[in-house]
């Protein structure tokens, strides 16, 4: 076969034209493509990656170049997919480590399955194809988490399993476990060269393709779910607790303000006459708090009465937070599926706590979320919603959204992070998490 160096040389010549081809062909990967060095390595039984080297069995790859030239481009794109998702850094979340490389590899060639790009492009076999098809009908969006959710509370069999794994099998994930932390060196390298390397660079990688892809207009049916999962994945996560600061507007309340007392005014005219101060303290103060809230809550079937408690348990939670609220305030409880069921105005969060003690919910129909839209519009028109923050909107995200941007902060609340459930929603809505 030759000496090292001769291994050495073709196996990056062979790489290096797979990372090519795929660049000619989606140049919105060029951030990820070359985010992976490449390095011999005998370990590898085909290619596998530590999230900073590709590394290749030379023997493999000349292989398989001789004999399926087309599944060095899959490989390669495979590979990198599982950094952008970064699967790697699963394996310590996930205690079966066999299930989690199975989930990892199903979730990215799902994703590459649906491309129709000629580099990539296979007819996917009749088992794949029905799987493909019970998963989605079962979870969703097909992502490593919730397909290892899924195995886990509907194990498959040995053979089934072992079935599974030889079919979606494309790189080695032994390197998966090696994983060491090393130090950036400000430019998104590591100090030995290596490529991108942690999880946190992966993901800002991750951002740069969802944003290269939307900007290239070629999301759709040449990516399948690429860019939908990618903006999903690698945005940024907001929990419900941590929403009010995007709410808070700036009014005058009638207070004392002891911050803008100057004292020194104050002694220069008690010196100068006397008994007569030149300045006093300020009777009100600029505060940056909430007056008016709308909070609406999806009561169609789809949504638990649990989950709804758990909602205004958190709800109830920021009410309590000191300095979130003016001293008089609205919160504004709309219960609604395909309308609008109630307007229950709430004024302390002790009211509050009674509702979710003894709630009994309006609604139990389909979900569509524009007549909530249209009542808040309203209100506003007829001067009873002056002062209004913004909207928080709690569903399970199943339903229709409205076409225009509303003209005031608005954020749905989801019960957990799942491409399924918010890869609809527009992109003027901040997406938050309950959990």
């Amino acid at each position: 076969m030759g000496n090292r160096s001769d291994l050495e040389r073709i196996g990056i010549k062979l790489l290096d034209t797979a990372r090519t081809e795929l660049y000619l062909a989606m140049r919105f990967m060029g951030p990820a493509l070359m985010g992976l060095d490449l390095r011999m390595d005998l370990l590898a039984r085909t290619v596998g990656t530590d999230a900073q080297f590709l590394r290749y069995n030379p023997v493999w790859l000349m292989q398989t170049y001789l004999e399926h030239p087309y599944i060095l481009d899959r490989t390669y794109l495979h590979t990198v997919l599982h950094c952008l998702f970064r699967h790697m850094y699963g394996t310590d979340t996930h205690t079966d480590t066999e299930l989690w490389n199975l989930c990892a590899d199903i979730a990215v060639e799902s994703v590459i399955d649906e491309m129709d790009y000629e580099v990539v492009r296979r007819t996917p076999s009749d088992f794949r194809e029905e799987w493909y098809s019970l998963l989605s009908g079962r979870v969703g969006a097909l992502t490593a988490e919730r397909l290892y959710r899924y195995f886990e509370e509907n194990p498959p069999d040995y053979v089934t399993l072992v079935k599974l794994s030889g079919e979606f099998l494309a790189d080695d994930h032994v390197f998966w476990e090696m994983l060491e932390d090393e130090p950036d060196d400000g430019g998104g390298r590591n100090r030995d060269g290596a490529g991108l390397g942690t999880e946190q660079q992966w993901k800002k990688a991750a951002k740069r393709v969802a944003s290269e892809l939307r900007m290239s207009g070629k999301a759709g049916n040449l990516t399948g779910d690429l860019e939908r999962l990618l903006s999903f994945d690698a945005g940024d996560r907001v929990l419900y607790r941590d929403l009010l600061k995007n709410f808070l507007i700036v009014r005058e309340e009638c207070r004392m303000d002891p911050d803008s007392f100057d004292y020194g005014f104050y002694n220069y005219g008690m010196e100068l006459y006397g008994n007569m101060p030149l300045i006093e303290e300020n009777e009100s103060v600029e505060s940056s708090r909430i007056r008016q809230l709308v909070v609406a809550i999806d009561t169609s079937a789809s949504v638990s009465d649990g989950l709804v408690r758990e909602f205004l348990s958190e709800t109830a939670a920021m009410l309590f937070q000191k300095d979130s609220f003016f001293r008089k305030f609205e919160v504004h409880l709309v219960e609604c599926d395909a309308a609008v069921r109630q307007d229950l105005v709430i004024t302390d969060a002790d009211t509050l706590d009674s509702y979710a003690d003894g709630i009994t919910l309006h609604g139990g129909g389909g979900t569509d979320f524009r007549p909530v839209f249209r009542y808040v519009e309203e209100q506003r028109k007829q001067g009873k919603l002056r002062d209004l923050s913004g909207l928080v909107y709690f569903t399970d995200g199943f339903g229709r959204y409205p076409d225009e941007a509303a003209p005031y902060v608005t954020a749905f609340v989801f019960p957990e992070e799942d491409p399924a459930r918010t890869g609809e929603a527009p992109d003027w809505i901040l997406k938050t998490y309950l959990r």
